[in-house]
């Protein structure tokens, strides 16, 4: 969806990562009080987490706007979800894929979870609105992305709570060159600057040196998307001002 309410409230699905940043600007732009929610689940990158705080304070400081409307964050301890996963995102093992195909950095039930908890917590603040940064563009095949599986959950969150709870996956349909002109469009150039310096995607959780395209290993399957997302959004730039279309 991409109408709501003015005065209605949202909760941000909000990890310190490129897409999470971008849905953050989306709902700031839209809703009169916005909170958002980390998960701490033992995640082979965590230091995203600590991202969050200065991602969140240099976004209000963009607009006057976003300040009045950025409401509390909030952080959850699901320790237990890496404690039963074995994946290269919740455990020290190279990258790669499983014999099923999908790409072993998939966690089962992350975004289930995640989006589950997030409507608990919107039930207890008043918030009907949860947005995430799932997307089944640029998803390596997630099954827990998809735009059906989003709908469905959707469907048992409002039964299993008596809510009417709405989940915007505002980057569903985009890749991410269209996840970097969303961004530009949403909070002009400082956004997009703020979100190459500040934020973190990498799996491997390196910093370090900081590249075009922001910090990470420049190696592992997030970074190379990333990297390859920024250098298709800065050439559409330069052909006669064209921004790449976002759906």
């Amino acid at each position: 969806m991409t109408g709501s309410p003015r005065n209605a409230g949202a909760l941000v699905l909000f990890s310190g990562g490129q897409d999470s940043a971008t849905c953050l600007a989306w709902a700031l732009d839209r809703f009169d009080r916005v909170e958002t929610l980390g998960f701490d689940y033992g995640q082979r990158h965590r230091v995203e987490l600590d991202c969050r705080g200065t991602l969140r304070e240099r976004m209000a400081a963009l607009d006057p706007r976003w300040a009045a409307r950025l409401g509390p964050d909030h952080t959850l301890d699901l320790g237990v979800l890496g404690a039963m996963s074995e994946t290269s995102l919740t455990r020290e093992v190279e990258i790669g894929l499983r014999e099923d195909g999908l790409p072993d950095t998939f966690v089962p039930g992350r975004n289930l979870l995640f989006l589950t908890f997030a409507a608990a917590l919107g039930f207890r603040r008043g918030l009907d609105h949860v947005v995430g940064g799932m997307c089944e563009t640029d998803y390596s095949g997630y099954p827990d992305c998809r735009d059906d599986t989003i709908k469905a959950l959707q469907v048992a969150l409002n039964l299993g709570m008596a809510k009417q709870f709405v989940l915007h996956t505002p980057l569903m349909w985009l890749d991410k060159a269209e996840t970097w002109a969303l961004a530009q469009r949403l909070g002009g150039a400082a956004l997009v600057d703020l979100i190459v310096a500040e934020s973190h995607t990498c799996y491997l959780g390196t910093r370090g040196e900081l590249h075009d395209w922001g910090h990470g290993c420049g190696s592992c399957p997030a970074c190379r998307l990333r990297a390859h997302g920024h250098a298709r959004y800065r050439e559409a730039l330069t052909l006669d001002g064209r921004m790449p279309a976002a759906g």
